[in-house]
Formats: structure tokens, sequence, C-alpha cells
């Protein structure tokens, strides 16, 4: 009798998510490199190689940021709604308040000591009559104005004139004013009380399917790697890097410093695996190093601090989006605090230790003050408007900025998950099995199916270590 069985077909296996993002990094390099050979068009335009690698980038980030405004009202709001279930909620919330300002503090106090031993400004061959004032700059009453929604989506919209004639409207939003208005909807959700549950188990249900999006979405990453390097090497200013040599040097020291040195002393201080953490974390901090963006990598951050750090979602959800727009040790510490020193060497004067504690107050405050803002060059012009410092001196900087933004927002994403992280681990709420086995590849673990008699028993009671389980949704 003859087998006519076959055996099954064998599923191709791709390499796992790690290596795609390594293979898409590495080839964008080449790819950069090969475009910033050709030079430009004929007509002084990007050539059509940089110009696909910049679209590629480009989408995707645009992608993860039309993710974000769902994705942050719905977690914040299910998290609100989960707060019942939590004892300590306040504890939570001022515990990563807190730890905001230690780590900033920690930061620019780095900033500052760079600042004076490496004298960046002292070496620098540029010509301070080449400085130029930026348009704009940040105040103190931003973050009062950033607080207050324009409409109950936090979405703004402006025009700007082309040089055409044409008008060209750009939509925005304001992730500060997004918490704010899902904070105010949770907690007008759970005064209502019953009446409201219908409206808690469609959040629920629409978190559920916003989720699944952002995973396709981040399948996207080693795709989106690849143009946002490649845009990088082809078009960023390397040749402006000669006169700044030094001051780019301090800056990229001290964000090493800061990440490879302050943030594991704070981990092992609090008994947890450095290893582990970058593990972990680095899907996020990596995406942050290409795409420039803590907004735009905010729906990562947000999943590795759950899926891989062990976070429970309940405080990952509420403690993640007020970190990408307050917590930034690069932006709002090392680099305004390195940047002062550096425009005040360039223009001869001297600062006193009134000054430098200036800096450290502004460092540690600044980045709430300007939270309804982006850019870390806000963040700088509120630094030197606060010491009256010459704001000509950040026009000296711009040539190189995006070169510096690079790891300015690896460090700045590093921090907003590393802290929550922390607190959770203090308060005793952090998964330690899951925190010790994360990889990169737990982003893609499918979550269990919700099983609504659980969820009824665990809103009715059960604790561990004095906190009541969250319902993890999702």
């Amino acid at each position: 009798m003859t087998d006519t069985s076959t055996k099954p077909a064998r599923r191709l296996r791709f390499p796992s998510f790690t290596v795609q993002v390594l293979l898409g990094l590495g080839l964008g390099i080449l790819l950069g490199w090969v475009a910033l050979q050709m030079g430009p068009a004929a007509d002084g335009e990007a050539n059509w190689l940089t110009t696909t690698l910049d679209t590629i980038g480009s989408s995707f980030v645009t992608l993860l940021k039309a993710i974000v405004p769902p994705l942050v009202f719905l977690a914040i709001v299910a998290s609100i709604a989960n707060l019942r279930n939590v004892t300590n909620a306040a504890r939570l919330a001022w515990q990563t308040i807190l730890w905001f300002a230690i780590t900033a503090a920690i930061s620019v106090s780095v900033g500052i000591g760079l600042g004076l031993l490496l004298k960046p400004g002292s070496s620098a061959s540029l010509d301070p009559a080449q400085g130029e004032a930026p348009p704009g700059s940040g105040s103190w009453l931003d973050f009062l104005n950033g607080l207050i929604p324009g409409n109950a989506l936090g979405l703004g919209a402006s025009t700007q004139l082309q040089d055409d004639g044409s008008a060209e409207t750009s939509i925005s939003f304001n992730v500060l004013q997004i918490v704010v208005v899902a904070l105010v909807v949770g907690i007008a959700a759970l005064k209502t009380g019953r009446s409201a549950e219908p409206f808690l188990a469609f959040n629920r249900s629409a978190l559920a399917v916003v989720q699944k999006v952002l995973w396709w979405i981040i399948r996207l990453a080693p795709l989106g790697t690849l143009g946002l390097i490649g845009k990088a090497v082809a078009t960023y200013g390397w040749d402006l890097l000669e006169p700044l040599s030094t001051y780019a040097l301090a800056i990229y020291l001290g964000l090493a410093i800061v990440l490879f040195v302050v943030y594991p002393v704070i981990l092992r201080t609090n008994g947890l695996r450095v290893l582990s953490y970058f593990r972990g974390a680095w899907p996020a901090i990596q995406l942050a190093f290409v795409s420039r963006s803590s907004i735009g990598t905010l729906p990562v951050t947000q999943r590795v601090v759950e899926r891989n750090l062990g976070v429970p979602s309940g405080y990952a959800s509420f403690a993640v989006p007020l970190a990408a727009t307050t917590k930034m040790d690069g932006c709002a510490s090392i680099y305004p605090a390195i940047s002062a020193i550096f425009v005040a060497q360039i223009f001869g004067i001297d600062l006193s230790l009134g000054d430098y504690l200036l800096i450290a107050f502004v460092s540690v405050v600044g980045s709430a003050a300007t939270a309804g803002l982006t850019g870390a060059v806000v963040m700088l012009t509120l630094t030197l408007s606060t010491l009256g410092l010459p704001l000509a001196g950040v026009g000296l900087l711009l040539a190189i900025d995006p070169i510096l933004d690079m790891g300015r927002t690896a460090v700045n994403v590093a921090g907003q998950a590393l802290v929550p992280t922390v607190v959770a681990k203090r308060e005793g709420i952090l998964d330690l099995e899951r925190y010790a086995s994360a990889s990169a590849e737990d982003l893609f673990s499918d979550e269990p199916e919700i099983d609504a008699a659980a969820v009824d028993a665990a809103a009715d009671g059960g604790s561990r270590d004095g906190v009541r389980e969250p319902v993890t949704v999702g």
C-alpha cells in the first residue's frame, strides 16, 4: 500500500523583530550613504533616493502620531476607571512626579559639569555676529496655556502662507491637553456610577481595537527605521560639525553618561537588573533615536513599558503620556545646560553660581512650562531668556540640531520608560517575572482574552502587596 500522505509545507521563518530592526538600520545607513554620494538633483532639490527614504520614514512617524490621540485618550480613561481597584493612586502620581524631578536634577548636573569641564564655547570657531534669534521662544505661561484645551479633542490648526501665495492648513494635537481631557472624562465616568458602565465598556473595546492597529504599525518599524536613518545620513549637516565638534561631543558625552551610567545606577539602587531594562526598552529607545520624536514614539514606549518591563497598564497609561510631554532629560536638562554655557562663552559672558543654580531650576521645572510646545529649541530659548543671555546664540546651534536631536530624543524616551518602571518597583506592583525576561519580541506577545467574570471579580476585590489588581485591557 502506497503512503499518499504529504508532509506539511515548511513555513518561512522571518528573523526576529530585533534582527529586522538592525537590518533596517544597516540598510538605511548604506542607502543614505549612496544618496549622499549621488548629490542633489539637477534642479537643486533632493535626489530621488533621498526623497524615497524621506517618504518612507516620515510616513511611518505620521502613522505613529496618528494613533497617539485615540490611544492616549482611551488608555487614560480606562486607567481612571481602574483607579477604583487601586488603593494608592495618589501616591503613584506623586512618586512619578518626584522621580521626574530627581532624574532631571541629576541630568542637568551632568550637563553643567561637562560644560564647565570641556568649555565648548571657548574652542568653537564661530563669530557671534552669525547668530540669529529664533522666531519664537519659550515662556513660563506656556504651561498654563498648554493645560487648557482649545476643544474637546485637544486638536489645533495652523495656517502657513506658501511661496506661491497659497495657504496650507495643518492639523496638530497637544498631548498634554488630551491627557487633561481624558482625566476629566475618566473622573466624570467614575462619579456617574452605573450609568457610565456602557461608556466604559465601549472605551475598553475601542482601546483593544486601537491597540491592534498599533500592533500593525509597530510591525513596520524595520521599514520606518530604514527610511529615517537613511534620510538622516543623506541630508544632515555632518560637514558643519567641525566648528562645533567640542560642543557636539559634550552633548553626546552627557547623553551617554545619563543613559549608560546614571540610569543603570538608579535601576541597581532599586533592585532592578540593568540588562533587563535595556532589553525591554530598547525598541522604543532606538526608534526615538531615528525618528527624533518622543510623541511619535509614545505608542511604542507605552507598549514596551507594559509588555516588556512589566508595569501595570492602569498605571502606565497615565505615567507614560505624562512623561512624553513633561519628562525630557535629553532636551530639557543636558542640552539647555551645555548650550547655555556654550552661548555664554561665545559672547564672553561670565556666569555666576546663581546662574548655574538657575539653569538647574529651569531644567527641572521648565519642561513642564514648555509642555504645550515642541522642540528642544523652545526649552533652550526659555533657559537663555531666564538667564538674560542673547537669544541670537540659538542661531549658531541650529545647523547641527538634527544630529543632536537624535541622541536627545533617545535619552528622553529612555527616561520616560525608566521612571514608571522604578516607581512600579518601589510600590510593589511591578511584574518582576516579566521584567526579568524582558525582550523586544514581547511587543508582539498576544494578551489573553478578557474574561467578563474575571473582570467583575477583580472589580469586587482581591489585593496583593496592598494594591488591588487593576483590570488589564487590550
